[in-house]
């Protein structure tokens, strides 16, 4: 680092500490230039107000915006802590598994949402099913992870305008059979509703507008070990069905965190499904449990 990015970073953190609340000062000098998760507490000792992840947890930390709503969060802060972790996925995977654990004040995202759905392509015809009902880490054509059923349906209708897809083949409305649904008439259906063209043109449309969003289904038997190596420390994540269990630093001690609770976790399968399926970090399948 040259003198004056030196310079220049002291003067910023200087103007960083300045602008904290008095209460927090003493937490930052320990703050450390290590990725991982840190916490911003209140008057409780178990129910946190904040939790965030970062590369460089000294630098986010002190970087934090002044919107009126993080001033406020600031305001209510008593103390600082923090996780490092051996590297950005173990931020990730620790930051969304204790704002899920622990539902922090000021965390809008990352909660566990109960009304998770997806589109499945079943007899040809798309579908809205639920990831309490439908075991999203082994079923094949789902496309798409939505908040709700607005959101699926939006999407259809979205990829429906764009390829000129009929809405009644789609069941986005009633359909008499042997006669041109209304959007025909506007030319805004390409005319498989009444053999203007093949359904299996319209099929094959709207496979193609939905592969970007294919979720892929979980490729192991059971439980896995990813290792993550870091400057300061190795850590060994353990996943099964895109769910973070945990993470030890020796792979003898993952077998104890396989066992692994129903439900599909839509934060670990977006965090994990590119890296894992990249081949860019080892992957060790763990023994599967017998019954």
């Amino acid at each position: 680092m040259t003198r004056k990015a030196a310079s220049h970073r002291l003067e910023f953190e200087a103007e960083a500490i300045y602008q904290y609340p008095e209460q927090l000062r003493p937490w930052l000098a320990s703050l450390p230039n290590l990725p991982g998760v840190y916490i911003f507490h209140g008057e409780s000792e178990t129910l946190p107000l904040y939790i965030g992840k970062s590369v460089n947890i000294r630098s986010r930390v002190l970087s934090h915006l002044r919107t009126p709503a993080e001033a406020k969060m600031l305001y209510q802060a008593r103390r600082i802590s923090f996780i490092p972790t051996a590297g950005e996925m173990g931020a990730l995977l620790l930051e969304a598994q204790m704002i899920k654990l622990q539902q922090p004040l000021f965390n809008k995202r990352l909660r566990k949402n109960r009304q998770l759905c997806s589109l499945l392509i079943r007899n040809n015809r798309p579908e809205v099913v639920y990831a309490k009902e439908v075991d999203f880490s082994h079923t094949p054509n789902l496309f798409g992870l939505y908040a709700h059923r607005r959101a699926a349906l939006a999407t259809l209708e979205k990829i429906a305008d764009e390829q000129r897809l009929c809405y009644g083949l789609l069941g986005l409305e009633p359909l008499s059979k042997g006669r041109a649904c209304f959007r025909f008439g506007l030319r805004r259906c390409a005319g498989a509703c009444c053999g203007q063209e093949p359904v299996e043109d319209h099929q094959q449309r709207l496979l193609t507008a939905l592969e970007a969003v294919q979720l892929q289904c979980w490729p192991w038997p059971g439980a896995v070990a990813v290792v993550e190596e870091g400057v300061m420390q190795k850590q060994i994540h353990v996943i099964n069905n895109w769910l973070y269990l945990g993470s030890v630093s020796e792979l003898e001690d993952a077998v104890t965190l396989c066992s692994t609770p129903p439900g599909f976790d839509s934060d670990g399968y977006k965090i994990l499904c590119r890296p894992l399926l990249s081949g860019k970090l080892p992957v060790i399948p763990l023994p599967v449990a017998t019954p």
